[in-house]
């Protein structure tokens, strides 16, 4: 008799407030930043679900949804015909007058939501990280081993061990967690690597009934945050019944040995733009132009790029860069730089070392260097940024330690 194929439901967290992104999280839930150019950060979780066969999936948004919802709307729409849908879900507030305690409790408020669809299995995972896998293959493992509630786990250096959950695995049984901790200041690093730690990448995979247990047990209890890594994943690593997916096992069709388990949390700005910087390298770290495993998005009926000016004085160019369609880059310079739709470079401008969203402009003899642009942005004639960080500061603008200036939606710099 042939096996049955649970069926299943996928959980997005997408809540977050994202306050370590600020100005790009000002008017934006966290999901909802643009990413490469023409993605948002959003499309990397749905297009993996959808990638691995999973098209039943409910986004749990929270802060300043409107973007989020607007893209995801216009964007993933599936058949209804065959049940499929991908469905943006604010908080239900049905268990008192209150937005999301943890990503436990946003799961929690929307039990309704999982008991409707009645599935076997929850897969749950974050919306704003950058990485292609195949989620049936964690499933897979997941009713092999036995286990009731699976962390999908991924190699960290041990000086990270305060920003990510730990895992602890069971020597006598590797798929099975004997603790888990999140955010330790202190711990110990893998046997063998022992400056490296198993980290929770925020993706889970439970079943059902168990997964409805745990959350009744935590929703009920006051000494707890009602966080999935910070409390549901060690209730079940205590009862011995949580397991854990290594990442680096994951084969998706089409990778390369150089982007194979890529992932990044691009949780601060530094992290944002590093992830950008990977894209645009000779041999790319994460390869945006897998075709075996394609990041969906929509990005506008909008025409190709055009570069203009091949005289010696003006020459539009753009080198080791990723250009999206509708850019115009007009006797302009462009090198190492990410440029979204609608972006329009000037003649004499230089634009180097930067990402920069959608419809922004760099007017005649404008220099940006190192910076991430938000959209709308417009640079008038000779205006900087990136070049002076005293100026950049005292106009308002947000620097990084590590020297990456941000600019806000719709500024105008004119000095």
């Amino acid at each position: 008799m042939a096996k049955k194929t649970p069926k299943i439901l996928s959980i997005v967290l997408a809540g977050g407030e994202g306050t370590r992104l600020m100005p790009l999280t000002r008017d934006r839930a966290k999901p909802a930043v643009p990413f490469g150019g023409v993605f948002r950060l959003v499309d990397f979780p749905l297009s993996n679900l959808v990638n691995s066969g999973y098209s039943k999936i409910v986004v749990l948004t929270q802060y300043k949804s409107h973007s989020l919802d607007r893209h995801i709307s216009r964007v993933w729409r599936f058949s209804p015909l065959m049940n499929q849908y991908v469905s943006p879900v604010p908080a239900q507030q049905r268990l008192g007058k209150h937005w999301y305690l943890g990503s436990a409790d946003a799961i929690y408020q929307t039990v309704n939501i999982i008991e409707d669809e009645r599935p076997d299995i929850v897969v749950i995972v974050g919306a704003d990280h950058v990485y292609r896998m195949d989620f049936g293959q964690m499933v897979q493992q997941h009713i092999d081993s036995g286990a009731e509630f699976t962390v999908a786990g991924i190699r960290q250096p041990l000086s990270q061990s305060d920003q990510f959950g730990v895992v602890d695995v069971d020597p006598e049984h590797p798929d099975m967690i004997r603790t888990f901790k999140e955010k330790p200041k202190t711990t110990d690093g893998l046997p063998g690597s022992p400056d490296q730690i198993l980290a929770s990448m925020g993706n889970y995979v439970a079943n059902t009934d168990a997964l409805f247990a745990a959350l009744a047990i935590d929703g009920k209890s006051d000494n707890t945050k009602h966080d999935m890594g910070g409390d549901i994943a060690p209730y079940f690593a205590a009862r011995h019944e949580a397991g854990v997916y290594d990442f680096n096992s994951n084969e998706v069709p089409g990778s390369t040995p150089t982007d194979h388990a890529y992932w990044r949390d691009v949780g601060t700005i530094k992290q944002f733009y590093d992830a950008h910087m990977d894209l645009i390298a000779y041999t790319p770290e994460f390869n945006l132009y897998n075709q075996e495993w394609p990041i969906y998005t929509m990005s506008g009926n909008l025409p190709p790029a055009k570069f203009v000016h091949a005289g010696r004085d003006r020459l539009g160019h753009a080198t080791d860069s990723i250009v999206s369609n509708g850019v115009i880059v007009s006797g302009g310079e462009v090198h190492h730089s990410v440029l979204s739709p609608n972006v329009r470079i000037h003649s004499w401008a230089q634009v180097v070392d930067s990402v920069l969203f959608d419809n922004v402009v760099v007017n005649r003899r404008a220099r940006v260097y190192k910076a991430i642009l938000d959209k709308n942005v417009v640079l008038t004639e000779n205006s900087t940024v990136g070049i002076d960080t005293e100026h950049d500061l005292a106009r308002g603008f947000t620097v990084t330690p590590d020297g990456i200036t941000v600019v806000p939606k719709s500024t105008i710099v004119d000095d």
